[in-house]
């Protein structure tokens, strides 16, 4: 009898068939400390519900699938007539709707409904980060609109709403609807002041008609955008309905879908306004006072994405090493290995744990913790989504030539991760924009120190890093050369405040000695080996 040569063994079964949530210690132990005792088996219930459908067989499929078909410009119907719409696959349409169904949008009028919202966040995304950005777009609008009582009470209850509602109809028509956003333009990226788009007042007070050409429109499908364009005042912020309430279209022309990196199941565009109808939202002259709220609720998603896709990678990671033997045992438990996956390890949970922490912050709504996150959003905007590509590289690597295939889901973690460190202004506008708080705002910067300073005399390297950024404060002349230097240091001093305050007495340890007492390489990889290490990567393990 022949012999075989296709006997699959030694392979590692697929991680699916469960609770993305509940697997997750970091994540379940930061909403239980965020949360409202008298609400916290409710919240757990309905995350580990949204958890038990992203590690299903079938969700993941359709985030497969939706990567796999990405959306396609249709600008003209059969007999000729402009539509500017764009087409999804089956799969986009079902996760969006789980998305919104699961409160995903829905955080403003609910108790404890920031944390709640960001746990989901961040388990949703490991599904497909894609459909997450219309979701925040959606949530993040809330605020902006609230400048204008009237503006907010006709879409915050559909932008709020737990129904997903696709056709384009005009809004009193919908049960829900879903927000996107223009506000860069070609001459200006992140120099919003630069916008060229203009706004010219019509008859009907509030109203105008713009003209102009947006570079990047995210999530062209949705029901209503803000934009910012030019009026008789200045830069101002502006709602423009997809559909207007007689049921035509608005001129919204879609030139093209722009060709991504990653991100691929959802739609990106270039659009242009010709006559186009708008509400303006908030006074004239004051677009980016009015935009600012959007901003940072969109900016706190992209650290909630980065950290779901890192503990995507990480879990990936320790799954496929705790099932795979080599060398005459399982990879978890080769020492390399471990301290591999203890590291990125530590990167995940950091940034899980600094995330719901600023989401709590939103939650909390006192003065002292809006004036905290004026500094830590944009600090942690720009640290942890800076961290994530190399983390999903080192995670794939950990599969070896595994990792490198399409199937195992590694490359689309990796191509994602850049994402969120572009998205809502660059490394560089975060860098400055922490400068400006510091400059101008010394009740953030006093909210910030109070932070820190809960775990003052924890840890001596905690406290020598604590002090080194103290001396950077004191020397704010020329500092713009060296901001990136002092908002990686805020960040890493934050994430390890947090971490000697709430994390296992382990992981707070190896996070001071490598990320704060300098006892670290350049690689991951390179922690010192007397930690313990096993704890660890344990912890890690994606396990019900």
């Amino acid at each position: 009898m022949a012999r075989t040569t296709h006997t699959v063994t030694n392979q590692t079964p697929p991680l699916v068939g469960y609770d993305v949530f509940t697997a997750d210690r970091v994540l379940t132990e930061a909403v239980e400390r965020h949360t409202a005792p008298g609400l916290l088996d409710e919240v757990r219930g309905d995350l580990s519900a949204l958890g038990r459908a992203a590690g299903s067989a079938q969700v993941q499929e359709w985030g497969a699938q939706a990567d796999d078909n990405p959306p396609g410009l249709r600008t003209h119907d059969r007999y000729g007539h402009r539509i500017d719409e764009v087409e999804f696959h089956p799969a986009w349409h079902r996760l969006l709707g789980k998305g919104v169904s699961a409160g995903l949008t829905a955080a403003w009028n609910r108790p404890s409904g920031h944390v709640r919202r960001a746990a989901g966040l961040l388990v949703w995304t490991q599904v497909d980060a894609g459909n997450v950005c219309p979701l925040s777009m959606t949530h993040a609008a809330v605020p902006a609109l609230r400048a204008d009582p009237a503006l907010a009470a006709e879409w915050e209850p559909r932008l709020t709403s737990l129904v997903y509602d696709r056709e384009l109809r005009p809004t009193h028509l919908k049960a829900g609807a879903v927000f996107g956003m223009g506000m860069t333009e070609k001459q200006g990226g992140s120099d919003v002041r630069a916008n060229t788009t203009e706004a010219r007042p019509l008859a009907e007070d509030g109203t105008y008609e713009l003209t102009g050409h947006k570079w990047f429109c995210s999530a062209p499908m949705s029901d209503g955008f803000l934009v910012l364009a030019q009026a008789p005042g200045g830069l101002t912020c502006f709602l423009v309905p997809r559909v207007l309430a007689d049921g035509t279209r608005n001129v919204f022309l879609l030139q093209r879908l722009k060709d991504k990196l990653g991100n691929r199941s959802n739609a990106s565009a270039e659009v242009e306004f010709d006559g186009t109808w708008a509400r303006r939202v908030g006074d004239e002259g004051a677009g980016v006072r009015t935009i600012i709220g959007m901003v940072a609720a969109t900016r706190l998603d992209c650290v909630l994405g980065s950290a779901g896709l890192m503990r995507q990678a990480v879990a990936q990671a320790v799954h496929h090493t705790v099932h795979r033997e080599a060398f005459g045992g399982r990879l978890f438990d080769k020492p390399l290995m471990r301290n591999v996956l203890a590291d990125l390890a530590l990167e995940s949970e950091a940034a899980t744990t600094l995330a719901l922490r600023l989401a709590a912050a939103y939650d909390d709504g006192g003065e002292q913790e809006l004036a905290f996150l004026r500094l830590a959003v944009p600090a942690a905007k720009y640290w942890v989504t800076k961290r994530c590509s190399p983390v999903t590289v080192e995670a794939a690597e950990c599969l070896g030539g595994n990792g490198y295939i399409e199937e195992s889901g590694l490359p689309r973690l990796v191509r994602e991760s850049p994402l969120n460190s572009v998205w809502e202004g660059a490394g560089n506008i975060q860098a400055l924009d922490v400068l400006r708080a510091l400059q101008r705002e010394p009740q953030a910067l006093n909210a910030f120190l109070v932070e820190v300073g809960r775990v003052r005399g924890a840890d001596h390297r905690l406290d020598g890093a604590m002090k080194n950024l103290l001396a950077e404060f004191a020397d704010l002349e020329g500092i713009e050369g060296r901001a990136r230097r002092v908002v990686e240091r805020m960040a890493l001093v934050l994430q390890g405040a947090l971490l000697v305050r709430y994390a296992p007495p382990e992981v707070a340890d190896a996070f001071c000695a490598s990320r704060l007492g300098g006892d670290w390489g350049t690689t991951f990889g390179t922690l010192p080996p007397s930690l313990d290490l096993t704890s660890i990567a344990e912890r890690a393990r994606p396990t019900a």
